[in-house]
């Protein structure tokens, strides 16, 4: 059996978010080495701030000065961080309780190794050299043996207050198309397209999934269907997209559902050759294949006469 193909992919976009009165107030603190609560009704101080008391749900905006000491009260360490997290050597996660809150911050603990952390150890904040108005300015905690400093009780009041922030979401991952796409990638490769039979129904499908999705069995007939077929239905694009490999495709243009000769599934496809408002169901086309190209760059139009009707309409 050929080997399965797999690839890392990243899926990545910036997260803006908009701050209110209270995350505003903890960002810009932060920027100022200054760490902020919020007074719940129940006497809690929250840390990090809450917007809505947990309790009630009102909304809350006592904002209280707390210490840049604490204590551990639990922790996991980290053997091997990831890229973008707090540390680039081995760390522990540890829920620290600032001196003056009720409540832990989850952060990243510096330390020698898991055998120097315990629950109940002293910490402080290191702060970062360098620091914007964001949960970064905290660069990390670190091991600290004294009481806590002398704080000048500020309310949450600064100049050039953070009204917004940037998170970048990343997502790594490794992407297998399994045995059926596989097979069906590597015959494109050869400027093929291949399907596979469902034993049950007979219906072949393109591209496969290595099952059924009518019956629910598993298929394995592979069977060469194309190169030509008939656009069953389609639509006008009008909006050049962004950050994709249609950058260069001038707008408008077509995008179509094409039922290849012999599939019982249509799939999608470009249509060039032929002016975007001429484009029309039933038209027969062919791929086009770039120099190079793992499939097709488009269809276009083969000069047969347009299909019936009634020899597509269950694609549709």
């Amino acid at each position: 059996m050929p080997e399965v193909l797999k690839a890392p992919l990243v899926v990545e976009f910036p997260f803006t978010r908009s701050l209110g009165p209270v995350q505003s107030a903890f960002l810009t603190g932060l920027r100022q080495r200054v760490v902020l609560g919020v007074r719940a009704s129940d006497g809690r101080v929250l840390v990090p701030p809450a917007e809505y008391d947990p309790v009630t749900a009102e909304e809350i905006r006592d904002l209280v000065e707390v210490a840049p000491t604490g204590t551990v009260t639990t922790w996991a360490w980290n053997h091997a961080p990831r890229r973008g997290q707090a540390l680039t050597t081995p760390f522990a996660w540890a829920l620290v309780r600032l001196d003056g809150a009720d409540t832990a911050l989850l952060h990243a603990l510096d330390a020698p190794g898991p055998d120097a952390v315990h629950t109940g150890m002293r910490v402080r904040i290191r702060w970062a050299e360098e620091r914007t108005g964001a949960i970064t300015d905290i660069a990390c905690f670190e091991p600290y043996d004294g009481g806590p400093p002398q704080l000048a009780g500020n309310t949450g009041r600064f100049e050039d207050p953070v009204s917004g922030i940037v998170a970048a979401a990343r997502l790594d991952y490794t992407y297998s198309p399994g045995r059926a796409q596989t097979a069906y990638i590597n015959a494109l490769g050869g400027r093929r397209t291949v399907g596979e039979r469902c034993p049950s129904c007979r219906k072949v499908y393109v591209p496969p999934r290595g099952a059924c999705p009518t019956c629910g069995v598993a298929t394995s007939e592979q069977v060469e269907v194309g190169p030509r077929g008939t656009v069953t239905t389609f639509c006008i694009v009008n909006i050049k997209a962004a950050h994709t490999a249609n950058l260069d495709i001038e707008v408008p243009y077509v995008y179509a559902h094409i039922a290849l000769d012999g599939a019982d599934l249509a799939l999608h496809g470009r249509i060039g050759g032929i002016p975007y408002d001429e484009v029309r169901m039933g038209l027969r086309v062919e791929p086009v294949w770039t120099e190079g190209g793992r499939y097709p760059d488009h269809y276009r139009p083969t000069g047969e006469p347009d299909a019936d009707y009634d020899t597509y309409k269950e694609l549709l």
